[in-house]
């Protein structure tokens, strides 16, 4: 929802700061492994039992997420790469805090609750591996409840409110699913419509034309005006 909606107005308004990035020297992919490197940061701090510290964590690793974009933009250095990159670092940067998650969670509430994280983690790939599939073939598969902005802005609220930080993975699941149910709808019904037909090509025009009825034909140059433009022939030439 937040990529569909707001990501055009955040990139545009980021733009600026991206440029002054590039201008220093900073590249995309240089604060995508930033953004990387404080996930696991905040993987640790909650894993150790501080989920108010992995909550600032999670939301500092957020800022590189977005400023790498607008940098590849304002530089021109945009390129299959690095979203591809970018893409493999976000799936490692979940699976980073979700499996602090689950660890602490496995210290405090038991090894049932533990289980949740692993879950919604499950549910985040199906979603993002919808997408990819579906742009591979051709296909539209953005939107829907839970992206993945919404995810980490959940999940952040539940490390810095441990009370409700069981609720808050268990309504993240339910909308995951719902998200990915979603876009298989979406996908499955752009992969059914009836392809259009190619428009058949047009004939020549001028291919099998023929003169009307009463249309006469121009006379040869020859039988025009009596002969008088008679075409001229190149004389012989004579033997020996």
């Amino acid at each position: 929802m937040f990529d569909k909606r707001c990501r055009t107005g955040v990139e545009r308004g980021l733009r600026p700061v991206g440029s002054g990035l590039g201008k220093a020297g900073i590249t995309p992919d240089q604060l995508t492994a930033l953004g990387v490197v404080i996930s696991a940061l905040a993987a640790v701090a909650v894993a150790s039992g501080r989920p108010l510290a992995g909550a600032l964590l999670l939301g500092a690793s957020a800022i590189p997420d977005l400023l790498d974009g607008a940098v590849a933009k304002a530089t021109g250095a945009a390129s299959p790469r690095g979203a591809f990159f970018d893409s493999v670092s976000d799936r490692v940067s979940d699976t980073l805090v979700l499996g602090g998650v689950a660890w602490y969670l496995a210290s405090a509430h038991g090894g049932h609750a533990a289980l949740l994280p692993f879950a919604v983690l499950g549910a985040s790939n199906l979603v993002s591996y919808e997408r990819a599939r579906a742009e591979s073939l051709g296909f539209s598969a953005r939107g829907g409840l839970m992206e993945r902005a919404e995810r980490m802005i959940l999940l952040g609220l539940g490390m810095a409110f441990t009370a409700v930080l069981v609720p808050a993975l268990w309504l993240m699941l339910v909308l995951t699913l719902v998200t990915a149910g979603h876009r298989f709808v979406m996908v499955w019904r752009q992969a059914s419509a009836p392809k259009r037909a190619p428009a058949d090509r047009p004939r020549n025009r001028w291919r099998g034309w023929r003169p009307s009825e009463g249309f006469a034909p121009r006379p040869r140059r020859s039988e025009a005006a009596g002969g008088r433009w008679r075409e001229r022939t190149p004389p012989r030439r004579r033997r020996g």
